[in-house]
């Protein structure tokens, strides 16, 4: 019971911390938006693509390692700690030089180079801190880095608006990242100094070790590098063939589609340690919860891509007028969260299942794929064009996941998805066309409320959802 309750509690704890922290930024963001108006936004958009691409180099998937190492064997922590260090700081360095010296070789001007050269920085602080997290997280203590998470992003709001008031500067927005990360590095570090002592950090060169965990990190740091690369490569592929301006207006379509990616995670959390139990001991029960779970999934993304398509047009006017431009790749964009919150229990299925390398596999593909539709698209059909590579990437993603699933679940049938699919989705279309009837009458924002009962109603016709599904939610609650 105690295991539970500390369980829920840390899942409690970071997922109010992920809300409000994706509910500051995205705020945040769109302040700054407004502020610096599309063509500065895309060039701080795309310093900060840059250098989130290459903080793979810098964790190199030892994170993970570290907090599975730890959660076995609590005591072995300054043992492990001491000699990830040796590993650590070395890849930070390393990814940090790397970052600066792409941007110098792919021939951006002074302007950009600079940005990176202090976001580089945000980069070496986000992984220090990550790592500190996860040393914690190893002893099950999630408490401080909730915390941190919130005030970390708090803190780099405030300090960006009082810039963005008093006086707009790239330069100054990027060393309000710096204050953010600093307060996470400050938070972490405390925390560890105060639970295991200053002697923790004293680095032990242990070449046998070394090997170890680069050996056992590398499969994470290619997932991570793939998932980085397919983020956040289209930005650079818009930089190179287009402008800053245009980066600024992608930029904002892609803030309102992934501000909402964090819904699935809480979800996701408890629904991993469930399909591992019942993998190899109730294959019935496997299927009935991995179908729940797309269930669960259709009915969440469905009122959020029908509801942005539908007032697309009006939401990027939040930025300002500068931003109408926006619109259109939004409606194409948004559409990039049915196969990517699809994917989440795919994942999680094909992680239970000990397929990590079918995982790992299915999101090289992924990226190789984004990386030629880019090239392609981006020429020919202008910013949208990144819009429909995204579309098509994660599409084929979750379409290339869905083929394995009837290799882990051998009782899978896709009848019932796609019928779930059309009924759900047939109920967001619903709403889309009422919706489409009041806007000009009633506002966007009067509209969107209405368009919640219609879907509800919908699903209660359609019997996507009972009076049972509700007690469940509340119980989950």
């Amino acid at each position: 019971m105690h295991v539970a309750s500390r369980l829920a509690k840390n899942t409690l704890f970071l997922t109010v911390a992920s809300v409000g922290q994706k509910t500051i930024a995205f705020v945040y963001f769109l302040f700054l938006a407004r502020i610096m108006m599309p063509e500065q936004t895309g060039v701080y958009f795309l310093a900060v693509s840059i250098s989130m691409i290459f903080s793979v180099i810098a964790d190199f998937g030892i994170t993970p390692v570290i907090i599975r190492e730890i959660a076995k064997h609590p005591e072995d922590t300054h043992k492990l700690f001491q000699r990830t260090l040796t590993v650590k700081f070395p890849l930070l360095l390393i990814g940090y030089l790397i970052a600066v010296s792409a941007t110098a070789l792919m021939g951006y001007e002074i302007q950009i180079l600079s940005l990176v050269f202090f976001t580089g920085l945000v980069l070496v602080l986000d992984s220090i801190h990550l790592f500190f997290y996860g040393v914690l997280r190893g002893h099950h203590i999630l408490s401080i880095e909730s915390i941190g998470m919130f005030s970390g992003q708090l803190i780099t709001a405030i300090v960006g608006a009082m810039v963005l008031w008093l006086h707009p500067s790239l330069q100054l927005l990027v060393l309000a990242l710096l204050a953010g990360s600093l307060t996470n590095v400050i938070l972490s570090t405390s925390m560890l100094v105060r639970r295991f002592g200053v002697k923790l950090f004293s680095p032990v060169l242990d070449w046998s070790f070394v090997r170890f965990l680069l050996k056992a990190a590398l499969p994470f740091a290619l997932a991570a590098i793939f998932v980085k690369v397919y983020s956040y490569i289209d930005t650079v592929f818009i930089s190179k063939f287009m402008d800053a301006t245009s980066v600024g207006l992608y930029g904002l379509a892609y803030k309102f589609t992934y501000a909402f990616q964090f819904l699935p995670l809480a979800f996701i959390a408890a629904l991993y340690p469930n399909l591992s139990s019942l993998i190899n001991s109730d294959s019935e029960n496997l299927s009935k919860t991995f179908h729940r779970s797309m269930w669960y999934m259709l009915i969440l993304s469905t009122p959020i891509v029908c509801g942005l398509w539908l007032i697309a047009p009006n939401v990027v006017l939040l930025a300002g007028d500068s931003y109408s431009a926006s619109a259109p790749i939004l409606s194409v964009l948004i559409f990039v969260l049915f196969p990517i919150f699809l994917d989440f229990p795919i994942g999680s299925l094909l992680n239970a299942a000990n397929k990590q390398s079918t995982k790992t596999a299915i999101m090289g593909i992924t990226m190789v794929i984004n990386i030629i539709l880019n090239a392609l698209f981006i020429p020919s059909f202008g910013i949208i064009g990144a819009a429909y590579a995204a579309l098509i990437s994660f599409s084929l993603m979750f379409l290339m996941g869905l083929y394995f699933v009837p290799k882990v679940i051998s009782s899978f049938k896709f009848l019932p998805l796609f019928r779930n699919a059309v009924l759900i989705v047939g109920s967001g279309i619903v709403m889309v066309v009422v919706g489409k009837l009041l806007i000009t009458q009633i506002g966007w924002l009067a509209v969107v409320p209405v368009c919640t009962i219609v879907y509800i109603f919908c699903l209660f016709v359609t019997r996507m959802i009972t009076r049972n599904d509700f007690k469940t939610l509340r119980a989950s609650i």
